[in-house]
């Protein structure tokens, strides 16, 4: 990320090989709105850190709308991580988020694990969180 142009460029030649990228962390460390706005990622992660507030802190749960906003805008998919509360699964749907991760879905698993539950019945689903 410290040439920006070059990351680009690469991002774009991925993307016409049919690699699908994310931009992960955003709000924190090198992403700049005006270099990610030239980037052909299909998916951008809010980071932990402004959804652990949107509960309790009006200006993370700004944040969290702005980039969801940003997302949306640009055409990419947004997921928003460390989602631990119904309630903040419930404000990032109700603002258009389109994914969650989280523990509220379900605690850190082993692979084989992670695959048992989703194949069984009613499985953590984005649109119905597990209590």
């Amino acid at each position: 990320m410290h040439d920006i142009d070059h990351a680009a460029t690469l991002l774009r030649e991925l993307k016409t090989l049919g690699v699908s990228s994310s931009i992960d962390d955003f709000g924190t460390g090198y992403s700049s709105l005006s270099a990610l706005r030239n980037f052909p990622a299909a998916k951008l992660k809010i980071d932990r850190s402004f959804v652990h507030e949107i509960e309790t802190a009006p200006s993370a749960a700004a944040v969290a709308l702005a980039v969801i906003s940003f997302g949306r805008t640009l055409g990419m998919r947004v997921n928003a991580e460390g989602v631990e509360t119904a309630g903040q699964a419930q404000f990032l749907q109700r603002h258009g988020c389109d994914e969650i991760q989280g523990c509220l879905l379900a605690r850190p698993l082993p692979a084989d694990a992670l695959e048992a539950l989703f194949r069984q019945d009613g499985a953590p689903r984005w649109d119905t969180p597990a209590p």
